[in-house]
């Protein structure tokens, strides 16, 4: 019997502080697991499909990603089951919006610009409230160098340094089309120290681990830890291979934007 099947675009948001990851897993939660029960609950069968535009890692949040939903026999009556989606998603979960595609969209191979953040502050103790967003470092950071540090990574590079337990197939080269260390006013509370820093990193495609494993090496810079040469060092093909061991929690990073192109 011919199966039809319709396809879907969903925007998601959520906060990834009590989740491990994006990708099921049989013995901890994750976010794909919480969407999946979510629309088996709504659709009342599971005749479906989810696919997402890449896996995030344990406590990392998005302010903006896609999913594409394939789901077989009926077609969705989009208003409807936006409404009862969200009411049904846990409190961490909302889906922005959804539209119809077809057969030729493919969410992971259609090209897309990922704009990520790494939320971080320095010196005295943050409040405990900012744990699911920010990293707290005690340490005084000279912010200047890593601002000037963080331009290096803009282009095309060879980023086997930052790309944590490659395997054989793993395409290390790579384009950061933007990177910069900027004062925080995008993500703000009361709770927040009075003055916090991001990283903003924009590019078609990222390594494991790759923001985390840069911030980390920023941080130490700031540190005093390495210097410049040793971050031209970590991107220069030619040189001695470097690895990189200094990988900043999960809970400061957020995929902060999605552009399909």
């Amino acid at each position: 019997m011919f199966r039809k099947r319709f396809y879907y675009l969903i925007q998601l948001q959520y906060l990834g502080f009590r989740y491990h990851g994006w990708q099921k897993q049989p013995t901890v939660n994750t976010l794909q697991r919480m969407v999946e029960r979510t629309v088996a609950y709504v659709l009342e069968h599971k005749d479906f499909k989810v696919l997402a535009t890449g896996r995030t890692d344990a406590k990392v949040s998005a302010n903006q990603t896609y999913i594409e939903l394939f789901v077989d026999h009926n077609p969705l009556d989009l208003s409807t089951f936006l409404e009862v989606f969200n009411q049904n998603l846990p409190q961490d979960l909302r889906a922005l919006d959804i539209e119809e595609t077809d057969e030729h969209f493919n969410i992971i191979q259609h090209p897309k610009i990922k704009e990520y953040l790494y939320l971080f502050c320095f010196g005295e103790k943050f409040h405990p409230f900012c744990a699911p967003f920010m990293y707290n470092i005690f340490e005084d950071l000279d912010i200047p160098l890593m601002q000037k540090a963080a331009k290096l990574f803009v282009g095309k590079h060879n980023f086997r340094s930052y790309c944590h337990r490659p395997s054989e197939n793993t395409v290390l080269e790579g384009e950061i089309i933007y990177c910069e260390i900027e004062k925080n006013d995008v993500y703000t509370a009361n709770f927040f120290p009075k003055e916090s820093y991001l990283l903003r990193v924009k590019g078609e495609g990222f390594k494991r681990n790759q923001i985390r494993l840069m911030m980390g090496v920023l941080l130490d810079l700031g540190k005093g830890k390495v210097d410049l040469d040793f971050i031209k060092q970590t991107l220069d093909p030619d040189a001695e291979e470097i690895t990189l061991e200094h990988i900043v929690p999960g809970s400061g990073l957020i995929l902060n934007s999605v552009e399909l192109k």
